[in-house]
């Protein structure tokens, strides 16, 4: 196929998204000929229509609607590597901007935060955090941390870690109850998911005596209830792995539970942000820092 003419796209990127030549030539200070010879200049390279015309009417076609998307991705991910060549030019700090959950960043990012600054001084970190999952494109996310097993459809997807649970309670409390002693555990005030409870102590063979006292839909939430001392936690192991090194949580069992259906963390981003070098170094970044987060929990025996 011949070389696309990469000097139209903008153009019929535009007369994509109102599918009227007239107004795209208005919204782009152009003539009306000039926007009509360049979409056939275009259609004419690449052999093949990508409007159907009907009178003075146009709508994309299939092929029209696949280009569409290409050219979209591709003109974005080329503006936002003139906004990073500009801001290098200047010696100005780069932005990346993430969306992750709420108790991921509490718990786990936040506490990082003053080692990614020392190791990227000049990319800064808009972060976005909120349970909903957001479209990363249409509202101008680079990456996301999630939780689940996926797919992330349109989206490119690392695996950073798996999700175990540990039974936690503050100090106060975990000297009151053996380790190791799931009866006594069981009989405490019991923090989360009556399910997973259910499940965690049957691997212990016990039961769960009745429902828990409180649930959350939030794992921050959960953990500071912990620490607070209203009950026995079933937490992430990797969102209590700072507070069990710092004493303000400790384990009351050796059982760990995965989850029914496995729920690693994952770091995902559009397929256009692959080769962004702030993304490249924030992935790379997460990924040690979760590595020694696990060295951390296995060498402590937490």
């Amino acid at each position: 196929m011949s070389r696309l003419p990469l000097a139209t796209l903008p153009t019929f990127a535009e007369a994509a998204r109102s599918e009227n030549l007239r107004a795209t030539a208005e919204r782009l200070h152009l003539t009306h000929s000039a926007v009509s010879q360049q979409m056939r200049q275009l259609e004419q390279q690449l052999g093949f229509a990508l409007f159907e015309r009907r009178g003075r009417s146009l709508a994309l076609n299939a092929a029209g609607a696949a280009l569409q998307r290409a050219a979209e991705a591709a003109l974005a991910l080329l503006e936002e590597g003139v906004r990073e060549a500009a801001l290098a030019a200047e010696g100005k700090v780069q932005t990346l901007r993430i969306t992750v959950l709420p108790s991921f960043a509490q718990r786990w990012l936040l506490p990082r935060m003053a080692r990614w600054r020392e190791r990227h001084p000049g990319i800064a970190l808009d972060i976005h955090a909120s349970q909903a999952i957001v479209d990363l494109q249409r509202e101008g996310f680079h990456a996301a941390v999630r939780a689940g097993s996926g797919p992330w459809r349109g989206l490119e997807a690392e695996p950073l870690a798996a999700s175990r649970f540990v039974a936690v309670a503050a100090p106060g409390r975990a000297a009151r109850v053996r380790f190791g002693d799931h009866a006594a555990l069981a009989a405490e005030p019991l923090l989360g998911h009556a399910d997973k409870w259910a499940r965690f102590l049957a691997l212990a063979g016990g039961k769960l005596l009745g429902k828990t006292v409180a649930e959350f839909n939030d794992a921050g939430l959960l953990l500071q209830a912990a620490e607070q001392d209203l009950g026995i936690a079933l937490a992430s192991e990797l969102l209590a792995a700072d507070a069990l090194q710092a004493g303000r949580l400790r384990r009351l069992s050796p059982l760990t539970l995965a989850d029914a259906e496995p729920e690693p963390y994952w770091f995902v981003y559009p397929p256009q942000h692959a080769g962004l070098p702030a993304r490249v170094a924030l992935g790379q970044w997460l990924h040690e820092e979760m590595a020694m987060s696990r060295a951390m929990l296995a060498q402590s025996g937490l």
